[in-house]
């Protein structure tokens, strides 16, 4: 991920302080709670491997978002730059949360009785391991790229590659089977009846 590099840009180059990016961050935890309730009103029934492909592609799409900043396209079409920040944190940060609860939702299916416990921390481990590789390999890119903390000029190539990989995964979706038996709810699953 960019994520260095985008904190980089924004307090060196747009110069935004840390209440702003306090104030950002807030935003960010309200719009996680609109994610999960929006997945639970809207998306929770719909079936797992169209619902996951879909919202791979949305969210790559959103993670686009960036690039405006970066390329100044915002203010070109006249969104001045704390507007759209907040607006890309709020817009982001629902994205993750659509494509991060069918998995929690899934888990909590498939999870034997008694190792709940166990089963959650394994995969809160791979999820966390996840995002240390993502940062690890964001952190390479940013080096191999020349990107430091004054000079952005190659910042716009590493939001795009970070995007394009975003898709990688959807080569993997064909081995996701359908729950069987079960509605991907996040309310009360109950096996269909013999």
């Amino acid at each position: 991920n960019a994520g260095s590099a985008m904190f980089y840009f924004m307090t060196n180059d747009l110069h935004f302080g840390p209440e702003f990016l306090g104030r950002a961050q807030l935003a960010a935890s309200l719009a996680s709670l609109a994610g999960i309730f929006l997945y639970n009103r809207a998306f929770s029934s719909m079936p797992l491997r169209s619902y996951l492909f879909w919202v791979n592609i949305g969210a790559a799409t959103v993670g686009l978002l960036p690039l405006m900043l970066v390329t100044r396209a915002n203010l070109a079409i006249g969104i001045p730059d704390q507007a759209f920040v907040l607006g890309d944190d709020v817009i982001q940060t629902v994205a993750g949360e659509l494509a991060h609860m069918p998995v929690l939702v899934l888990a909590a299916q498939l999870c034997p009785p008694g190792v709940e416990a166990t089963f959650f921390a394994l995969l809160m481990s791979v999820l966390n391991l996840s995002g240390f590789a993502a940062s690890f390999i964001g952190a390479w890119l940013t080096d191999l790229l020349k990107i430091t903390e004054t000079d952005f000029a190659n910042l716009p190539w590493l939001l795009l590659v970070c995007n394009v990989t975003s898709l990688l995964p959807l080569a993997l979706l064909r081995f996701v089977e359908e729950p069987q038996g079960k509605a991907l709810e996040s309310g009360a699953a109950v096996d269909e009846a013999p």
